[in-house]
């Protein structure tokens, strides 16, 4: 009894304690928040005003899961993300009662269905295509889609080891990103497109420029099959790659032949090019020390540049074409960038990749350089869309990190990733696990193939690269739909 009424009193003591250490906490919190100058409403409502910050973070998390609509949510919203998650996971992906998306608004693609559809006997893969023809390992490409630029640094070791081993066993490609190539690229045996950016790490020369030697010895990886020498991001077009110094660790570092710890800044472009005569100069420069297809990335601005590029090439001849063009939507991803590009700079990929191709058949060079589409094309609609207006392959980044677990936290440019997949801490990477998540982008990657190519097969061609623009409508302003061909009609080669 006696210590029954001791631990009492012990417990009525520590109570009175932590109140009284309340009651003081605040005392302080409202000093300080009426004598501070800089918070408008901390000073007007002291210690109170401090919960709008909590409300801030806890809203975008709310508003995730409890208010926003199936398809309200930006940049993806639920419904997108959870066929994502369905797919990778090799569960069920269809759905019950009707569509929840709305048909009405402007842009929204209609993929026209025959009354004869392709019998699933008579359906076909899409086929093998070769990339680099006139470089010394040409590349026989077999999958159409696949995982776009992500650098080890701005995404962790287990997402590599997951999106190498996993793009492996579904057979399509992994581009490393402007970071270089690391040891868990290579680990997982995915085919790999080398990419350098404008800080050139992993090839990069004291002066910064291209190191001829580091460039033949990336080359002579087996793995490694392309180069894209990256222009510019969709994200951030006219900005260079940011990696916040807390993610440089030491390995990273002596990746990218970069000092640890500091903040890993690309320039805003490539300093040697600076005309289309530069940009043919270094993709052939590239193409001859390793012998790999070489093309580039970028996001479309202003297009101009590519009736000097294109010209240029027929001048030239056609051998001395980038291998392939990778072209990215003004509404791409990125792990940091300024608000003022990610919303205002570059065109979106609905206006973009039509251009690109309508150019280069103009210029008899559509068979010559292949194109790739990246942007926002996680679904197979997407995809198809892509397929439609002429791309050769398409490429996702996003697509594959909510394959690997990503919840869209918004956290990727910090070291906070609460699923792994874009820090360092070591705590946080512990919940990917490099050999689950390999099967689920393998499923995601075979899926997404699988349902392109069922949309594919309700049009009427056997395989998905038999899509063409009078396949797809595209809704108006008045509610109508009008065909793509129609706007975006043929463009006559004016070098036949």
């Amino acid at each position: 009894m006696e210590f029954t009424l001791s631990a009492l009193q012990f417990l009525t003591n520590l109570l009175i304690f932590l109140l009284g250490l309340g009651i003081l906490a605040v005392i302080v919190m409202y000093i300080v928040d009426v004598t501070q100058t800089t918070h408008a409403v901390r000073r007007n409502f002291p210690v109170i005003g401090r919960f709008r910050y909590l409300f801030e973070d806890l809203g975008e998390f709310f508003r995730q899961y409890f208010f926003a609509l199936d398809r309200e949510e930006m940049p993806f919203n639920r419904a997108q993300r959870s066929w994502v998650y369905r797919s990778c996971k090799g569960v069920d992906s269809t759905v019950a009662f009707g569509s929840t998306l709305n048909l009405t608004p402007p842009g929204t693609p209609i993929f026209v269905n025959c009354p004869y559809p392709t019998l699933e006997a008579d359906a076909t893969r899409a086929h093998e295509v070769v990339i680099g023809p006139h470089a010394r390992e040409p590349y026989a490409a077999r999958s159409i889609f696949n995982v776009s630029a992500m650098s080890y640094g701005a995404i962790s070791k287990p997402a590599v080891l997951a999106l190498s081993n996993g793009s492996r066993m579904a057979g399509n490609w992994l581009n490393t990103g402007e970071g270089g190539v690391s040891p868990w690229h290579l680990e997982g045996g995915a085919d790999l497109v080398f990419q350098i950016g404008t800080a050139k790490y992993g090839v990069r020369n004291e002066a910064g420029g291209i190191d001829d030697d580091k460039l033949r010895e990336v080359a002579a990886h087996e793995t490694v099959r392309m180069i894209e020498l990256k222009l510019s991001q969709g994200a951030k077009p006219g900005k260079g790659g940011i990696l916040p110094g807390e993610k440089v660790t030491e390995e990273i570092a002596k990746i990218r032949h970069i000092p640890a710890g500091t903040d890993s800044i690309s320039p805003n472009r490539h300093p040697e090019i600076n005309s289309a005569e530069d940009l043919l100069d270094m993709i052939n420069h590239i193409r001859d020390v390793s012998g790999l297809p070489t093309g580039f990335k970028s996001v479309i601005g202003a297009y101009g540049w590519l009736d000097q590029l294109f010209h240029l090439i027929r001048e030239r001849g056609i051998e001395s074409a980038p291998d392939f063009i990778t072209i990215d939507s003004g509404d791409g991803g990125t792990g940091a960038a300024p608000m003022s590009l990610i919303d205002n700079v570059g065109l979106p990929i609905k206006e973009s990749l039509p251009l690109v191709v309508d150019k280069l058949k103009q210029y008899g060079l559509r068979d010559r350089i292949k194109v790739i589409a990246s942007g926002k094309l996680i679904n197979p609609a997407g995809a198809a869309w892509a397929l439609c207006v002429g791309a050769d392959f398409i490429n996702s980044a996003r697509g594959f990190m909510f394959a690997l677990g990503c919840i869209q936290a918004m956290q990727c440019n910090k070291n906070t990733c609460p699923t792994g997949v874009t820090t360092h801490d070591k705590k946080l990477q512990r919940g990917l696990v490099p050999e689950d998540k390999a099967e689920r982008v393998r499923k995601y990657s075979e899926t997404m193939r699988k349902e392109i190519g069922i949309i594919a097969h309700s049009c009427g061609v056997p395989e998905p690269r038999g899509l063409r623009r009078f396949h797809c409508r595209i809704v108006q302003d008045d509610g109508r739909s009008i065909p793509l061909d129609e706007l975006y009609p043929e463009v006559e080669n004016a070098y036949a």
